[in-house]
């Protein structure tokens, strides 16, 4: 059994807190609202988030940031991306050397394009920052329904230990050293979730959506290759399966952002609506700044930043990638003749 606190009382962080719980672990979940706290610890239900998901009697919740950092062996950082950096900062001063962290968040610092691990040990040195993603939505999770995930982690000892403490009969997960490239599927996949969303919203079809998905992919992957990433990551479960059920499930707030967009809503509109924080939103305008760094055409990123922060129409930013240049579909395809 092994000590371990989830920082972020949202869906996501709910949802593990209650796997970690059910796998026999000493699991404590944080809000930064007391009032939020007191009623999940009262209630027993995140009425909000994940109506009629009971939380285990076990699971302590609370709002002492310093008693849920107190002797821990594992952190999990669960807010939305935007929030990380702050909530690590506040994390410093109680955080032991050596200190074990998850990251679960899907993002990139916009300014400094920053990937949320090593945000992470910029706000905490000494820390040991990891990550855990893949495609597992929360209401899925904290309904038993079978899921896989991939840890990444620096050493194959900590991967296999965060590997061990994660894992489940309903929650299988694999590792990887590959950090980088988990992290960069992980939030550029939000903002071709954005585009799909869109599209749908445009009322377009099957068709389209899938062309989304493989070129997003695409261009996902040529900017990991180039910054360092292993390519193969990107065709795993934190890469294609990560941008397929974001791009297509009806849980998917980003999708849902792009649909109502796709319906004649500004992106202000779209996130009001739904409600929850839409990562690829703030993740756009950093994966923009990053193709332009190494190089690296990315024409759907470009195009969902014109339709976020230029108001440009959904429907000819569609048709701008569709009379695009003539274009080889592998960049290393080679000719016999």
């Amino acid at each position: 059994m092994a000590k371990v606190s989830v920082f972020g009382a949202g869906s996501w962080g709910t949802a593990l807190a209650i796997l970690l719980t059910e796998n026999g672990h000493d699991t404590i979940l944080w809000s930064h609202r007391k009032e939020q706290a007191e009623e999940l610890a009262r209630e027993r239900e995140h009425r909000e988030k994940l109506p009629k998901v009971l939380l285990p009697e076990k699971l302590e919740i609370t709002a002492d940031l310093e008693a849920a950092l107190k002797e821990r062996d594992v952190l999990v950082l669960a807010v939305p991306s935007v929030a990380v950096r702050s909530t690590a900062k506040k994390m410093r001063p109680y955080v032991k050397e050596g200190q074990l962290i998850v990251n679960v968040a899907k993002g990139i610092e916009e300014h400094t394009l920053t990937t949320l691990t090593d945000m992470i040990e910029e706000e905490i040195p000494g820390s040991c920052a990891c990550v855990l993603s893949g495609p597992s939505h929360a209401e899925e999770v904290s309904r038993g329904l079978p899921t896989t995930c991939v840890v990444g982690a620096r050493s194959r000892e900590t991967a296999e230990y965060l590997q061990n403490i994660f894992m489940s009969p309903v929650f299988r997960v694999y590792i990887s050293p590959d950090i980088l490239g988990i992290e960069l599927g992980g939030a550029l996949k939000n903002v071709i979730a954005l585009a799909a969303g869109t599209a749908d919203g445009l009322g377009y079809g099957d068709n389209t959506k899938a062309a989304l998905i493989t070129r997003g992919i695409t261009e996902i992957s040529r900017l990991g290759i180039a910054m360092g990433a292993r390519a193969d990551t990107f065709y795993g479960l934190s890469g294609i399966g990560d941008l397929i059920v974001t791009c297509a499930s009806r849980h998917s707030r980003n999708r849902k952002a792009g649909f109502l967009m796709g319906q004649g809503r500004t992106m202000e509109e779209a996130m009001k609506e739904v409600n929850m924080v839409v990562e690829g939103v703030y993740s756009a305008k950093a994966g923009l700044e990053l193709s332009r760094k190494y190089g690296v055409e990315m024409p759907i990123i470009q195009q969902v930043n014109r339709v976020l922060f230029e108001g440009k129409n959904p429907a000819e930013a569609v048709k701008e990638l569709m009379v695009r240049d003539k274009k080889i579909e592998s960049w290393d395809s080679a000719w016999e003749k």
